[in-house]
């Protein structure tokens, strides 16, 4: 892995820096002993140039819009793949076999409901809480309600959570849901997939029966897959740096959540939709673009382009045949959004402005398109990006925790407070 070494001069002194090779990828600076024979540490505001871990879980390219999950395309994965398919490839490592894909399967079906007792904690929530704001909580308790996996030293409690956390998520997301709309919860149903199983206990209510459409179901699908796992972002690190401190896995997953919740990591397509109603209808169009092209505006367009992506989001294809084909299920004649957003979408793709800029639509534009089709709230697509990413963020603690040369995280500063002060007694201030 080490082939190269870096050299640094500092005050007449001379440091080799080893350089790691990865199997895909820049290569990397070895600065761990730097501090100890050097005195000095890097500077790296959001770490955005620092590896914190390796990882064999998945890669990134942003120049050409290259997402890999355990080295298979997401594009290839999309259509040939499900999503607990998905889920069993970053788990493990590896594409199951027919009988190792029935029995994850089957091990995912069997553990979707939750202790009864914990029915009784959602009563401590306000009745308009956001669903954020419980799954965080009701995540964080999962760990007094399921004490038999919560040693991280044992393998066997470890798999045992992660198939709880990937099983129960959406159970507890659709809870919330129903909890923040005054209806019923509803029980799982183990006769449907992940997907639709999710999608009924969202919108089915006990006075009628409910038929989960196939289209909608594969598109939830493909979102959840599209949104498994994206490498170290702010989410994953924090359930690293959590979970290097020993805490139990559900706490690890609460605080990912919790960091997810932000609006500029999961709440992307939340904005972007709300974008779409602010512009209202197709006739304001232009002038939003006006107010994007002009600098001085202070306005951008929610939804386009990436910050890691420079060309294209390679899920943002995908997702674009899901909402042609839900909207083609559901129609946008009558919503006004909707129409916004594939008028919007037309302009994106054709506008030298646009082409130029390399502003793409991406990922959130058509996933929160979809959500609102289906009938889903904006306060809800957060909670969907958290079900999603459940298993990457297990994957990648699980990753850790195996680490040999595991460390608790502890970030160094550039302190720039006040020097050396002596006390000085009240009355003489």
């Amino acid at each position: 892995m080490t082939d190269k070494v870096a050299k640094l001069s500092l005050d007449g002194k001379t440091y080799d820096l080893p350089v790691h090779s990865p199997s895909l990828g820049p290569d990397v600076l070895d600065i761990r002993k730097l501090y100890g024979e050097a005195d000095v540490f890097t500077f790296d505001p959001g770490f955005t140039s620092t590896a914190a871990c390796e990882s064999a879980i998945t890669f990134i390219d942003g120049d050409k819009g290259e997402l890999l999950y355990r080295g298979y395309p997401i594009e290839q994965l999309a259509e040939k793949s499900s999503y607990l398919e998905v889920c069993y490839l970053l788990l493990y490592g590896d594409l199951p076999d027919s009988v190792q894909l029935k029995d994850f399967e089957n091990r995912v079906t069997n553990h979707t409901m939750v202790h009864e007792q914990m029915h009784y904690f959602f009563r401590g929530f306000r009745r308009d809480a956001h669903p954020m704001a419980t799954l965080v909580g009701v995540v964080g308790a999962m760990s007094a309600f399921y004490h038999d996996s919560t040693d991280i030293n044992d393998p066997w409690q470890r798999e045992v959570a992660a198939i709880r956390m990937i099983a129960k998520l959406p159970t507890i997301a659709a809870m919330a849901y129903k909890y923040s709309v005054g209806q019923p919860f509803v029980y799982p149903k183990n006769s449907l997939d992940y997907a639709g199983n999710f999608l009924h206990m969202c919108f089915s209510v006990p006075a009628e029966e409910y038929v989960v459409n196939p289209i909608l179901s594969k598109a939830m699908d493909r979102i959840m897959m599209l949104h498994a796992d994206h490498e170290q972002n702010a989410s994953t690190s924090t359930v690293r740096l959590a979970g290097s401190s020993g805490a139990n896995p559900f706490a690890c997953i609460a605080a990912g959540i919790a960091c997810l919740w932000g609006p500029a990591h999961g709440g992307a397509n939340q904005a972007c939709l709300e974008m779409l109603r602010e512009i209202g209808t197709v006739d304001r169009i232009p002038d939003y673009i006006a107010k994007a092209k002009d600098k001085s505006s202070g306005f951008r367009l929610m939804g386009f382009g990436h910050r890691v992506y420079k060309n294209f989001d390679p899920r943002a294809k995908v997702m674009k045949e899901s909402a042609d084909e839900v909207l083609g299920l559901l129609g946008i004649e009558n919503n006004p959004t909707l129409q916004v957003a594939k008028e919007l979408e037309r302009i994106a793709l054709q506008d030298d402005y646009f082409i130029s800029k390399k502003l793409y639509p991406n990922v959130d534009f058509y996933s929160g398109i979809i959500l609102d089709a289906m009938g889903f709230p904006t306060s809800m697509f957060t909670p969907i990006f958290a079900i999603s990413r459940t298993v990457g963020w297990i994957a990648q603690w699980k990753e850790m925790i195996a680490e040999k040369n595991q460390k608790i995280g502890r970030p160094r500063q550039l302190y720039i407070g006040e020097k050396n002060r002596n006390y000085v007694d009240l009355r003489h201030r």
